[in-house]
């Protein structure tokens, strides 16, 4: 009897002993695959157990980070790619346009009948539309790039949003829409690129004056919070959810490449910042925080 509890008592230690071990190369394993994922590092997973269990788990788990990296490395292949595609497409298209622009000037000094004069306005038309969505794509390109943003400066963002609303005011009074502005008067000062936080801004503008209901609500609260309400009657959650996808417009027959409001959230984020949207009622809200 005294045998078998000796017995009992040294397989429940064996037990205890082997549980050590394990938790311990489990947090040797977790800790260590956090340290990878993290620093993006090609290394392997090793830990100072013996036991065959772990040690086949930790094998399983390096041959699973050896395929995620093979794909994220095949995503940013093609992601590079069709980076440069972009870029060089809409390269392409701007030396026709521009040739196509300038024998339209010459066209128009020429003397004409009524109806050719017609038709070269649709073709002018048609011509100036392409010409913007190629320039659209051409930016949006180089915003992806390293290169997107300028160094950092010391932004004065009421002075940048002030003089953003001023630049829109008359085309926002033309389409019958007369901004409510709620700009504190504490100076609020970040470290930014400037040019991008004002394009950022001139995209909200013009998301606005392409869909506002006839009302615009533009406010900067403390400590750096913009917000950008009108009212949407004809949007959806769904929709919302969806305003920052890239080439994503709510309305496909309107003229655009549904990448002003992707554009908005690439230079948020790469300044520090974040950017979102949403629904309430008609209301559209689109917050910024920096």
């Amino acid at each position: 009897m005294v045998i078998c509890i000796i017995l009992l008592g040294i397989v429940c230690l064996l037990l205890i002993l082997k549980l050590i071990v394990m938790r311990r190369s489990a947090d040797e394993i977790l800790e260590q695959l956090d340290m990878i994922l993290q620093n993006d590092t090609n290394a392997v997973i090793g830990i100072s157990s013996s036991d065959a269990g772990m040690r086949r788990l930790a094998a399983g788990l390096d041959k699973r980070l050896r395929a995620l990296r093979k794909e994220q490395l095949r995503f940013l292949n093609g992601d590079r790619e069709l980076k440069e595609a972009v870029t060089n497409i809409s390269h392409d298209l701007r030396t026709p346009l521009t040739a196509v622009m300038g024998y339209l000037e010459v066209m128009k000094r020429i003397e004409k009948s009524k109806e050719l004069e017609n038709y070269l306005k649709i073709i002018e038309g048609r011509a100036v539309a392409m010409r913007q969505l190629t320039e659209e794509l051409f930016r949006y390109s180089v915003i992806l790039s390293e290169q997107g943003l300028s160094a950092p400066e010391e932004t004065h963002i009421n002075a940048v949003l002030e003089d953003c609303i001023m630049g829109y005011y008359a085309a926002l009074t033309e389409r019958g829409i007369t901004p409510e502005i709620d700009i504190t008067e504490t100076r609020i000062i970040r470290s930014l690129d400037k040019a991008a936080l004002s394009r950022v801004f001139g995209n909200l503008m013009n998301n606005a004056l392409k869909y506002s209901g006839g009302d615009l609500t533009v406010a900067l609260k403390e400590p750096c919070v913009i917000e950008f309400s009108n009212t949407a009657p004809s949007l959806t959650n769904t929709q919302v959810e969806r305003l920052f996808d890239r080439f994503y417009t709510v309305n496909a027959a309107r003229s655009g490449t549904g990448l002003g409001l992707s554009i908005a959230r690439s230079f948020i984020e790469q300044m520090g910042g974040s950017i979102s949207a949403s629904l309430e009622g008609e209301k559209l809200t689109i917050r910024i925080d920096l």
